[in-house]
């Protein structure tokens, strides 16, 4: 059995996922979304000692990364940003410590490294990525419940321990797939049922789900990826399904465009030739631009119009 096989069966026996510990939760959902964004940009002639994944990371979860040369190799740290302000309050110096280069040094911004942000704004993508692994979470804990609470239609009460033991094993029968037999009038006498399940329940499951949708919609779209979310109930045509792609684009063109003016940056400073591109698949989402259906339509009716009013106007003259 290779290691390999063994790490796997090892993952087998874990326990049930914990939908209350929230904060593995929320840090599992964007850990996964971390892993989606990495294709979001491609890079064509990155130093070895700047790898893509240590790249993206750095911008998007610390909002911004410095590249600096050490010992004549190009490195990505996660710098300390301050000093005295410029004139548009901008932090003119970056702080680095990093313990592998045993390095601790001051950098002067575009004297001695270049800021490449991940925005306009330097905040990167977690305070976005909280918000709705928060309200995922969330979702995820009442949906359980429901389900579970949905397993009881009612509830069943014994007054004595025989009848206790009675109720059990009549339950346990119909478990296995067997019938239930009652010995006597005894166990029917002494148990009580109660109704549990509330009704329009699984009516709440439906909102969950729709929700769930609707979170992850939202998401997606503020990323620049299409995910139509549709509380309709029916099916919607390609005008409705293409209509938001418009949105999709201002938070993502931002980062590419910051990521491109930092490395034009780079390149002049430190005579690289480093090139960033959009990954698929938001590539097709900018290369796909939106044509108005509506508009094409409405054009050729509009110029055979014009033509039949110019042909009835000679025809009065």
């Amino acid at each position: 059995m290779s290691d390999f096989s063994y790490g796997l069966l090892k993952q087998l026996g874990a326990p049930p996922y914990n939908f209350i510990d929230k904060k593995r939760c929320i840090n599992n959902y964007i850990i996964y979304m971390l892993n989606r964004l990495q294709g979001l940009f491609t890079y064509e002639n990155l130093p070895k000692t700047i790898p893509q994944r240590d790249l993206e990371l750095l911008l998007q979860i610390n909002g911004s990364a410095t590249i600096a040369d050490v010992n004549g190799e190009l490195y990505a740290f996660r710098g300390g940003l301050g000093g005295e302000p410029n004139p548009y309050y901008m932090p003119t110096i970056s702080v680095v410590a990093n313990p592998a280069l045993k390095l601790s040094k001051t950098y002067k911004i575009d004297d001695d490294c270049v800021v490449i942000p991940n925005d306009a704004m330097y905040i990167g993508l977690m305070p976005m990525l909280r918000r709705y692994a928060t309200s995922l979470c969330e979702n995820d804990i009442t949906m359980n419940l429901a389900d579970i609470n949905m397993r009881l239609t009612t509830i069943i009460t014994a007054g004595d321990d025989k009848t206790k033991y009675a109720a059990e094993k009549y339950l346990k029968d119909v478990i296995d797939g067997k019938l239930g037999i009652l010995a006597n009038n005894t166990f029917i006498e002494s148990v009580g049922t109660q109704p549990y399940a509330a009704s329009g329940q699984g009516n709440q499951v439906t909102q969950l789900i729709e929700y769930e949708q609707y979170l992850k919609a939202s998401l997606f779209n503020e990323l620049g990826i299409q995910m139509n979310w549709n509380n309709k109930r029916e099916a919607i045509n390609d005008a409705e399904a293409g209509m938001n792609n418009q949105s999709l684009l201002p938070l993502i063109y931002d980062m590419y465009q910051q990521r491109e003016l930092g490395l034009e940056k780079v390149n002049d400073m430190f005579g690289t030739d480093i090139r960033v591109m959009f990954g698929y698949p938001w590539k097709e989402t900018v290369d796909d631009p939106v044509e108005d259906e509506n508009i094409e339509e409405v054009a050729p009716d509009a110029e055979e119009q014009t033509i039949q009013a110019e042909d009835s106007i000679q025809e009065n003259d």
